[in-house]
């Protein structure tokens, strides 16, 4: 049997926490802007920060396992 909560988890937080897709921090204008697809290096690092620590917390802390098959 394979694992794959660490894969579905990380896939997840990659496409939300991409810079400028759904929200970005800090935004251009203001501390947090939606929708602009456009980014910068700070947010890239920030929204970089953000996915590390999200995954450790899903991964490690929490321990997701999500086991396909019989």
């Amino acid at each position: 049997m394979q694992d794959w909560g660490p894969v579905l988890i990380s896939l997840v937080l990659f496409i939300l926490l991409s810079p400028g897709l759904l929200f970005q921090v800090p935004g251009k204008c203001r501390a947090i802007e939606f929708g602009k697809f456009q980014t910068s290096a700070i947010s890239i690092l920030i929204h970089t920060i953000l996915f590390f620590a999200l995954d450790a917390v899903f991964l490690v802390a929490i321990g997701v396992r999500i086991n396909l098959g019989s």
